[in-house]
């Protein structure tokens, strides 16, 4: 019998895609609608997504502009904006919502690029963690007799590989995100 390691290459590629989710939102200098992704506007007293009841274009590579298809919603879009962690005042002029990112200065990059370096330990820790668990459960089969001593060693080594590979993608995902950070 092989340790099958699908479930956990499965695992890891979540991890990813959850890190590269995250760092989606970080507000880069450059205008990107998907800092808008988690903010939930309350519409008809449920909290819906922007991008459900609203038209969200990136105009310049400054300015997002939110034009909802029901203008009742607008004061709501614009609240629920202003309370959000994004850190940009939206200006409504009763149409059209927009959103103007300030130029970033060299500290607040700086500061980005660590706040992204910090994201892409943690995710690495995730990934470690769904080790842990792969080898306890490769100890678990070898001490129930259901893996022998080479096949348990074939287990570590594949499942070692698979976290190299994914802590490898990691570092690339963490690299690009400090180097778009840094070059606006």
């Amino acid at each position: 019998m092989k340790f099958e390691t699908k479930e956990y290459e499965e695992k890891m590629k979540k991890t990813i895609a959850s890190y590269s989710e995250n760092l989606s939102a970080i507000r880069a200098g450059r205008a990107n609608p998907d800092i808008l992704k988690k903010v939930n506007v309350d519409y008809y007293g449920a909290p819906t997504a922007i991008s459900a009841i609203a038209e969200i274009k990136v105009t310049d590579a400054r300015t997002i502009t939110i034009t909802s298809w029901d203008k009742s919603a607008m004061k709501n879009i614009e609240k629920a904006i202003f309370m959000s962690d994004i850190g940009i005042n939206p200006q409504n002029d009763g149409s059209v919502i927009r959103l103007l990112f300030p130029p970033m200065t060299e500290e607040r990059r700086k500061d980005l690029t660590k706040q992204v370096s910090k994201m892409g330990e943690d995710a690495k820790v995730a990934i470690r963690n769904i080790r842990r668990d792969a080898n306890d459960k490769i100890k678990a089969q070898k001490k129930d007799s259901l893996l022998t001593e080479d096949e348990a060693k074939a287990g570590d080594k594949s499942v070692q590989d698979l976290t190299d590979k994914f802590i490898k993608e990691v570092d690339a995902v963490t690299a690009a995100k400090s180097r778009e950070i840094m070059e606006i």
